[in-house]
């Protein structure tokens, strides 16, 4: 137990993780790059240690059990602090990391599903969480330049050995997929799902999970702030917040997609909140948990707030149709 009191506030949101059955998950699970700070890689901005430690045993006493991370949150940082948060506590939590995304000496980031790199990268995150095992661990992107097969094979080998306990892909494609079911169980499929981003769920994710009993998680679900239904357009962002200069996030197609949200928001009953409403849609599709990367208590209860309105309300919402066909 850490320093405040658990108040189970995702306990009625906890479902089935797949075929897992050592698992079960809220709703509600925690993205770790959110507390990247000042580490750089992939982070959302300045958060100094004492902060994101209080975090994330905060949202621990909240309900969470599944903590999500990879090496490239803030080179390493994001896992060392969530290690220091929870480590006296860690039977009771879930760790999650990846391999894939490593970097240069200079942290020019390199992209590579090489079966060495995958080995030596779980060793590492073994080393910066403080533990002897993580519970899952995915690979990151795939590499077209790698058989999936070969780092497969690899993790496979280590979680005989324990040193993981259950297999996934993140952001991974329907090849992939296929030849990686030839080599073990993919237990876990993480992957950007939100209302812009469909297809790839819809067409591949989420067939396959029904078919193999394997557990969908999303990253991205208020794709950055800007489905939180309030983002703005004036923000300015620290050093440290990849947002700043990510090819991704480029200001006009920010612009477009605020746009389109301004849209959908007149199309929602009054007193309605927008984010609301698209947690509502994510409690009814088949996903067992959605990350959230919040930076603070507030932005956490927050976001917990929106999401305990449940599934009733994209139920009863009449105008479903014309408010998705905004989005694609």
């Amino acid at each position: 137990m850490t320093k405040y009191q658990d108040s189970n506030l995702l306990s009625s949101t906890k479902r089935p993780f797949g075929k897992i059955k050592d698992m079960t998950v809220p709703m509600y699970s925690f993205g770790g790059g959110a507390i990247s700070g000042e580490g750089g890689g992939y982070g959302f901005g300045d958060i100094n240690e004492g902060k994101a430690i209080e975090l994330v045993q905060y949202a621990y006493d909240k309900g969470v059990t599944l903590f999500d991370s990879a090496p490239i949150y803030g080179f390493g940082l994001s896992e060392k602090r969530i290690g220091k948060a929870l480590n006296h506590i860690r039977e009771k939590v879930i760790y999650l990391s990846k391999s894939g995304v490593t970097w240069h000496p200079n942290k020019r980031v390199n992209m590579t599903n090489d079966p060495q790199v995958a080995e030596d990268m779980v060793y590492q995150s073994l080393k910066d969480f403080g533990t002897d095992y993580i519970d899952l661990y995915l690979i990151h992107w795939p590499d077209q330049n790698v058989d999936i097969r070969k780092p497969l094979e690899r993790l496979a080998k280590l979680q005989l050995e324990k040193k993981i306990k259950y297999i996934g892909l993140c952001n991974t494609n329907a090849t992939d997929l296929a030849l990686a079911s030839e080599v073990c169980s993919i237990d876990v499929i993480q992957a950007e799902f939100n209302l812009f981003k469909r297809e790839n769920f819809e067409k591949i994710y989420d067939p396959f999970c029904k078919k193999n009993n394997a557990a969908f998680m999303s990253w991205g679900p208020i794709d950055k702030g800007i489905l939180s239904g309030k983002y703005n357009l004036n923000r300015k962002f620290d050093d440290s917040d990849c947002r700043k200069s990510a090819p991704w996030f480029k200001q006009a197609d920010v612009v477009k997609k605020v746009e389109i949200v301004e849209a959908a928001k007149k199309l929602l009953p009054s007193g309605i909140d927008f984010m609301e409403l698209v947690f509502s849609y994510y409690f009814n599709q088949n996903i067992n948990t959605i990350l959230i990367g919040a930076k603070s208590m507030d932005q956490f209860d927050d976001a917990l707030a929106k999401l305990k309105v449940g599934k009733d309300l994209w139920t009863s919402f009449e105008k479903k149709e014309d408010f998705l066909k905004l989005f694609v």
